[in-house]
């Protein structure tokens, strides 16, 4: 009988991130060329494409986990580094649907700016992961760490200084503030994500060493 191929976690993280890359790149397009909220509609289904596509993967991984007499990393490590990928995945659905749950009527300058950190700091997270199979060997691991942190820490700083513009010179109309307070805060937590799904893969290498 032919022995059955060992599920390859490392590639199914590297799946995920790709998936979250595609989302960052969609959300900028869509931000990029948007005139009406029904245009989001499209990009909503796309993105939930994309979701339920990151679902199956994790379903994969979950159930190998479980089952897998020696896995390369621990088995509580594997759970948590899929759920925390499937967060990223998951806030950048969220920040498009809530662009059309509020039906936005355009895309401030901050908003356009925080998503391209989004997708810097999802880029630098797929550079990361496709480098974890190799961690035992890999130089790159702390400079990807920084590279996050970084992106993370000017998204933080971007999502004070919006809010404070949004509250003192887009203040006119209350639900404008109201409507793009809540999409920053949803969009600030993607840069969140990223960084802990890092520090997540940063750990298991120490411990791993």
């Amino acid at each position: 009988m032919a022995k059955k191929n060992k599920f390859n976690y490392f590639k199914a993280y590297e799946k995920l991130t790709k998936l979250a890359v595609q989302e960052s790149d969609l959300m900028i397009e869509t931000m990029r060329s948007f005139t009406s909220p029904e245009e989001l509609v499209d990009a909503m289904a796309a993105m939930h494409e994309f979701e339920n596509q990151g679902d199956d993967i994790n379903h994969g991984i979950f159930e190998s986990a479980a089952v897998d007499f020696m896995p390369p990393i621990d088995r509580e490590d594997i759970v948590e580094l899929a759920s925390a990928l499937d967060n990223v995945l998951d806030y950048i659905d969220d920040v498009i649907g809530h662009m059309y749950m509020y039906s936005v009527k355009g895309m401030p300058e901050n908003a356009m700016r925080m998503a391209e950190l989004i997708r810097d700091s999802v880029k630098a997270l797929d550079k990361m992961i496709c480098e974890f199979h190799n961690f035992k060997k890999n130089k790159r691991f702390k400079q990807l760490l920084v590279d996050i942190n970084s992106f993370e820490e000017q998204a933080d700083q971007l999502y004070t200084d919006a809010m404070h513009h949004l509250h003192t010179v887009e203040n006119e109309e209350v639900m404008h503030v109201l409507v793009w307070s809540r999409i920053y805060e949803r969009m600030e937590k993607c840069c969140d994500a990223c960084e802990h799904a890092a520090d997540i893969v940063s750990t298991i290498v120490l411990k791993n060493m």
